[in-house]
């Protein structure tokens, strides 16, 4: 059977937020957080100044110059300290950021270079990086505080708030380096990494908004009146601002279609829009609404799980590698994966406007698109050994169960031609037999 066009709808609450591609695209970069935490490291200094200020302007009104004085004498001593944190802080970022990256160096070469992406998407290495350097850079603006007056009466700046933020940063950058550490070990592990991959598949999935099932063929009702080329440079269509389109779209009384699906490579002069039911949009509206990259991206490519799973299973099924235990644990994903897909209907997504009218109509990946993204590269490899084909053969099996009827065809094709090329591989018949056994540990 073939892969039949379904509709999904995205309304209600799933109608997609203003900010989402921006939200995306700032964690999809490592340097707005350590800038964001600079900035604040400097708001939080004016502060605990100001603070401080406060402090020695009080003490002078009530004429409590032997509290100064212990003051004065107190930050002398804390000095010290601060001096060492701030000499110190910088060689230890980068020790620590060095060590990060030859593990995320072995990760890579282990596993996928796509890996990288999930420490630079990752909260922890952002916060860990943000902190030390806000520490940093505080301490240094706190240096600045200090004042060699030793009479009470003319001091004009005890930094002890300020003294005490430094030592509670550095507390923190403490926990944080824990934490973080713990974080990159378990990134040199096969398990966290294969199942952060497929958390973020499953939560992309749940983005898109899939919704009940309708009629049609996916192609926006009235005849194509125009086109919009891409302009700028060539790269992976990433994702596409759904909301500014929509608005758009209602501006202007048309249907928009976006013709590539996102993960396509496109070039500078193919149209990336089509347009129905009036004159296109003018250029500037249509300003920042398609984002063009060079990697694709989780915001809305329902097919980039699966293919960073095929590909780590890919590379341990390798002679080079020859770690088929790998491939098994990427079938489990990408089995799990294809079971969420499965009751969804998919082809085309349409993006509603307030009112119910269809504005937006964008195609995505279909069942049997997933299905052989998923697994016919791994079915091709799974003949080497009996581990995977027995894993493979077993979560077919499991999909069979779940899967309705009518989207049975492409499983049934897979399990056909793996057991096919099991039965020219194996020398012998046990081997055959035991390889074409279903096993969802592979060799349990």
């Amino acid at each position: 059977m073939g892969n039949k066009v379904h509709i999904a709808h995205i309304d209600g609450p799933r109608r997609p937020k203003a900010l989402s591609p921006l939200r995306e695209h700032l964690r999809d970069t490592f340097w707005f957080a350590p800038m964001a935490g600079l900035v604040c490291a400097v708001l939080l200094w004016w502060a605990a100044g100001a603070l401080d200020e406060e402090i020695l302007a009080h003490l002078h009104r009530v004429n409590a110059y032997a509290e100064i004085r212990e003051l004065v004498s107190l930050t002398e001593d804390t000095k010290v300290i601060v001096t060492t944190i701030s000499s110190a802080m910088l060689t230890f970022i980068g020790v620590v950021f060095s060590i990060s990256l030859v593990a995320l160096q072995m990760a890579s070469g282990q596993r996928t270079p796509r890996v990288v992406r999930i420490f630079i998407r990752s909260r922890i290495s952002k916060l860990t990086f943000t902190v030390f350097l806000a520490t940093f850079l505080f301490s240094l603006l706190v240096l600045t505080s200090f004042e060699s007056e030793r009479s009470a009466r003319q001091v004009t700046s005890v930094p002890l708030v300020q003294t005490v933020m430094t030592l509670l940063l550095v507390g923190l950058s403490l926990v944080l380096f824990v934490v973080y550490v713990s974080a990159t070990l378990r990134l040199m592990q096969v398990g966290p990494v294969v199942d952060r991959i497929a958390r973020e598949a499953l939560r992309m999935l749940e983005r898109q908004g899939t919704g009940a099932e309708g009629a049609g063929s996916g192609v926006p009702e009235g005849p194509e009146t125009g086109r919009v080329a891409h302009e700028g440079r060539a790269g992976v269509l990433k994702d596409v601002h759904v909301a500014r389109l929509v608005r758009v779209a209602r501006r202007h009384g048309v249907v928009l279609r976006l013709i590539p699906r996102t993960g396509d490579f496109v070039l500078p002069g193919t149209p990336v829009l089509a347009v129905h039911g009036g004159a296109a949009p003018p250029r500037r509206a249509l300003r920042y609404t398609v984002s063009v990259g060079m990697e694709r991206t989780f915001h809305q490519d329902l097919g980039l799980g699966l293919r960073q799973l095929s590909d780590i299973a890919l590379r341990a099924l390798s002679p080079a590698v020859n770690d088929p235990t790998t491939a098994v644990q990427c079938l489990d994903r990408i089995v799990q994966i294809l079971a969420a897909v499965a009751p969804l209907p998919l082809g085309t997504v349409q993006h509603r406007d307030r009112r119910g009218a269809v504005r937006l109509t964008q195609s995505i990946p279909g069942w049997t698109d997933l299905v052989d993204l998923g697994l016919t590269e791994i079915r091709v490899a799974a003949v080497s050994g009996p581990q995977v084909s027995r894993r493979l053969l077993a979560g077919i099996d499991d999909l069979l169960l779940l899967v309705p009827r009518d989207q049975q065809q492409p499983l049934v094709r897979h399990r056909t031609l793996l057991l096919q090329a099991i039965e020219r591989a194996a020398p012998s018949p046990s081997d055959r037999r035991f390889a074409s056994h279903p096993d969802r540990q592979g060799i349990g």
